[in-house]
């Protein structure tokens, strides 16, 4: 399953409404899981451990797609093959 640009916009929104209502990163996954059940990953991260570079950059996390069509998930800059992704939060200096 693709993830289109449209719908990585409404999951980024949000993801940025949530966090700016002071929600906790644990809260915005669960939140993004509850509007997307067909993703197969939404998961969360600290921004400083992703070794890749983020698909989108937000206000104070990064969103990072992944793709799970086969065995071990992998990043992805290809929306056309993302499946679920990273909702990586940064530091407030980041």
């Amino acid at each position: 399953m693709a993830l289109s640009l449209e719908r990585i916009d409404t999951i980024a929104t949000l993801a940025n409404q949530l966090f700016s209502a002071g929600n906790r990163i644990d809260d915005v996954a669960r939140a993004v899981r509850a509007a997307n059940p067909d993703l197969k990953t939404v998961t969360t991260a600290h921004a400083s451990v992703m070794a890749e570079d983020p698909f989108r950059e937000e206000n104070g996390f990064d969103l990072h797609l992944v793709d799970g069509n086969n065995h071990c998930w992998l990043i992805t800059d290809k929306p056309e093959l993302a499946t679920g992704l990273v909702i990586a939060q940064r530091d407030e200096d980041e």
